[in-house]
């Protein structure tokens, strides 16, 4: 939030003469974010560290009369310690920005506190005074820099807790830093198989897959795999899906069948059976090809069966509804923690059970502000942060999904 004397005048015309000096500070460490979805890759960017871009501020600052001051606060009605950052004049005049740092929870782990308190000053300052300290992180040559064997960062630019086993070294001969943070208290994501590998275990499970022949099998079968079916690679696990739903479709249609024709005699047919020779063989397809048409059989092969209610299997899924209306609806609210807007619509991580790649259930969804929203990504127990600020988000979740109901709401929103 910026805040400001009642005029600015005079900050304002020595910041602008400050800005033409101000450099950006040499990006001299780096970090690398491990996404916690399996399938994306993880990122690596540099970033300078806080002092040297207190040096350069500092000194250029000062030549106008500007002096630049953090201070730290407990916020007791969202429960969060936040960062102000003050710019003064010598004419009295004054700007200021707050950054929300962490829970106030975090206090009992001072390495934490201390992580996302370096973090919040050097963004909180960087901006205030216009410069950039990092690299941009959707930058695209930083994506083949990201090594395998990196670590998770919590928070990006701050020191960890103890020195890493190994040190890279950058292209210039500068130590570079990964940046630690704690395990989520989740279990980890199993590392996918590679590309050979995971097209070769596919194909076995589609091949036990087409042994199956009973519906209650095939729910095991599936329940049984599903730990494997989550380290194969994207295009395989979707192969694995359509295989699944093909069969599951033909089960369910195969028993019906027999239900109702049972006590019926078959009917013997006289002659061989006859051959269809009067269409040519179709000539042949290039791999790549023969892939893309076999994939794109298969997604409407699976889009015209039968919808099964998997929600009355042996091995019930739960039933995930997606609508965009109640979504937008959502995001008119104001933030559920500190009323700002605009919000974004945060599903509620521990509504449904896990499912890969999918979110819970769109009617499972709260408005947080980006800030609070990133906050609840990044909790490793999304329970213990709701019960922490003493709300319940099921209920509110509820009570905003029957009022996206009805009719005069969804007009008004």
């Amino acid at each position: 939030m910026q805040r400001s004397s009642e005029s600015i005048g005079a900050i304002a015309a020595a910041l602008a003469k400050a800005q033409i000096e101000l450099t950006n500070p040499e990006k001299s460490l780096s970090a690398t974010i491990v996404s916690p979805f399996p399938r994306e890759e993880a990122r690596t960017f540099r970033y300078a560290p806080l002092s040297s871009g207190l040096e350069i501020v500092r000194k250029c600052l000062g030549k106008h009369e500007i002096a630049a001051v953090q201070t730290t606060s407990i916020d007791q009605d969202s429960g969060l310690i936040r960062l102000t950052t003050t710019l003064a004049h010598a004419s009295g005049e004054w700007m200021s920005s707050e950054w929300p740092v962490c829970p106030v929870s975090e206090t009992n782990a001072p390495h934490r506190l201390g992580a996302a308190l370096t973090y919040a000053r050097r963004h909180s300052l960087f901006t205030l005074v216009g410069i950039a300290g990092d690299d941009d992180r959707d930058a695209p040559d930083l994506a083949s820099e990201a090594p395998s064997d990196s670590m998770a960062a919590n928070v990006p630019g701050a020191a960890p807790a103890a020195a890493p086993k190994t040190s890279a070294v950058d292209s210039d001969r500068r130590p570079a830093l990964t940046v630690r943070r704690a395990a989520p208290s989740a279990s980890p994501a199993r590392p996918l198989l590679p590309q050979a590998d995971s097209a070769q275990r596919c194909g076995e499970l589609i091949a036990e897959l087409t042994q199956i022949s009973s519906a209650d099998d095939l729910a095991a079968w599936a329940h049984r795999i599903l730990p494997v079916k989550n380290t194969l690679r994207e295009h395989d696990a979707l192969r694995l899906e359509e295989a699944f739903s093909g069969k599951l479709a033909g089960t369910a249609h195969a028993e019906g069948k027999s239900d109702g024709e049972a006590g019926a005699s078959p009917v013997a047919t006289e002659g061989p059976p006859s051959l269809d020779v009067s269409e040519p063989s179709p000539p042949a397809i290039a791999p790549a090809h023969a892939a893309k048409s076999q994939r794109q059989r298969g997604r409407k092969k699976a889009a015209n069966a039968p919808r099964i209610d998997k929600s009355v299997l042996a091995f019930p899924e739960p039933r995930r509804v997606r609508d965009k209306e109640h979504l937008r609806f959502v995001a008119t609210q104001p933030c559920l923690i500190c009323g700002r807007t605009p919000s974004d619509a945060h599903h509620i991580r521990f509504a449904q059970l896990r499912a890969l790649g999918r979110k819970v259930s769109d009617e499972f969804t709260v408005p947080l502000c980006r800030g609070h929203h990133r906050q609840v990504h990044q909790t490793g127990n999304e329970p213990t942060f709701w019960e922490h600020l003493g709300i319940d988000a099921m209920e509110v979740a509820n009570s905003l999904w029957q009022r996206s109901r009805t009719p005069s709401v969804q007009r008004s929103a």
